[in-house]
């Protein structure tokens, strides 16, 4: 029998997760290490190529919203088992697709079960780690996401020996059997108190699933949007999502031209030594975060703020230098920058929202960035059609990210909430 009351299942479900977190990003995306290949294979170009990402992204960002509503409402734990078990069916699919239209479909199917996955996960770790662990666990889970975007890289070479379908299928059985072992070892945290509460607090516990069973789209509407703060993380978290959507829908391609590098060496390399920052960063940042955030309830965005002060300006270098050395320092520093964000955002967004819909106000973020993101990744094949330079798009974005990271400042934080 798992015991679910203890400090160390609250460190066991963040390992659990973290294989969850890796399949996420590394079917979704696997696909853009794999440019030429598919090209080829379905003759593209640049636009369907990158609407293969932006379609993905669009339903990714419309269903997000829902996917949190229903872990909020119902139960994180059968939200994340069955949006593992649907994308990593999807992901098999993707191996077996025949045309431009079929593999459209699976890219749709992708982004509406995984939009589930993210809100309903780090709200569950949330409830389990309370705030002198919440940022770091949240990093640590984080760091699932970034080992699958570095061996997400790995799809240029198993393109090159293995044909670019073989992925698609070994990930995809991967993810399905996996689903099933999260059965049996995740919990709801309702679930642990329902089996753990004291008979003087039954009529309590009563009341709390009365109310949550009442939930309405209005009501949670209500509490989100009338908070100024909110508008302001949504404002952030859409530009942060057109940089990091532009990076991972186009960096291969950058790098590839930009410094003549082969297709798996330009794969591996733009996943690769971001995520070694990205790694470093939660870790650092959770840590810090923590620390920070029991003297000053705004340690947790004080951390994010200063993190993309430094690393805006690196991306900003990465797009314009010659060398490839320097394009490696860079990348390695905006990884640190955005390791200092995701460890943070689902802990600094507990401290504005009411919590009882913390996984709705997660999709909602969700939503916007990834709307936005799509729209950029589009637009940058558009734009590489038309013979502009994917490094003036970066050096672009570098400076929104910039200037947009310094409106957290005037984010507030509820003093009824626990840092």
């Amino acid at each position: 029998m798992i015991n679910t009351a203890s400090k160390g299942y609250s460190w066991l479900l963040v390992g659990l997760l973290w294989v969850v977190a890796f399949l996420n990003y590394f079917d979704r995306i696997l696909i853009t290490s794999m440019r030429d290949p598919i090209v080829s294979d379905f003759n593209l170009n640049d636009s369907q190529f990158g609407l293969l990402t932006s379609v993905f992204l669009w339903s990714y960002g419309i269903v997000s919203p829902f996917g949190g509503f229903l872990a909020d409402k119902y139960s994180r734990k059968k939200v994340i088992v069955l949006s593992v078990l649907i994308w990593s069916a999807v992901t098999l699919w993707t191996g077996y697709t025949n045309s431009f239209e079929e593999i459209l479909i699976t890219r749709l199917l992708m982004g509406i079960s995984e939009a589930c996955y993210i809100p309903a996960a780090l709200a569950l770790i949330t409830d389990y780690h309370s705030g002198k662990t919440r940022s770091l666990a949240t990093g640590l889970h984080m760091c699932g996401l970034y080992t699958g975007l570095a061996l997400g890289g790995l799809g240029g070479f198993i393109a090159e020996y293995w044909g670019w379908r073989y992925g698609f299928h070994v990930f995809g059985l991967f993810g399905i059997v996996y689903s099933f072992v999260l059965i049996y070892f995740i919990r709801d945290k309702k679930e642990v108190n329902q089996n753990t509460i004291n008979p003087s607090e039954l009529n309590f516990q009563l009341e709390k699933d009365e109310i949550s069973e009442k939930y309405s789209v209005k009501e949670i509407l209500i509490s989100l949007f009338k908070l100024p703060s909110f508008y302001l993380i949504l404002f952030y978290f859409a530009v942060l999502g057109m940089a990091n959507w532009f990076v991972a829908g186009w960096l291969p391609t950058f790098l590839k031209e930009q410094f003549h590098l082969d297709l798996g060496t330009a794969g591996i390399s733009a996943t690769g030594y971001m995520q070694v920052g990205s790694f470093v960063g939660v870790i650092l940042g959770g840590i810090v975060a923590d620390r920070w955030a029991q003297k000053n309830p705004k340690g947790r965005v004080n951390v994010m703020i200063i993190g993309f002060c430094i690393g805006a300006p690196f991306l900003f270098i990465m797009a314009s230098t010659q060398m490839f050395a320097v394009a490696i320092v860079a990348m390695l520093i905006y990884g640190l920058a955005r390791g200092f964000n995701d460890a943070n955002l689902m802990p600094l967004l507990r401290q504005v929202v009411n919590e009882r819909y913390i996984a709705t106000a997660y999709g909602f973020l969700n939503f916007l960035s990834t709307i936005v993101g799509g729209v950029m990744v589009y637009l940058g094949g558009a734009l590489k059609d038309a013979n502009i330079s994917l490094s003036i798009i970066y050096q672009i974005i570098a400076v929104i990210l910039l200037l947009v990271s310094l409106s957290l400042t005037w984010v507030q934080i509820k003093k009824t909430n626990s840092p």
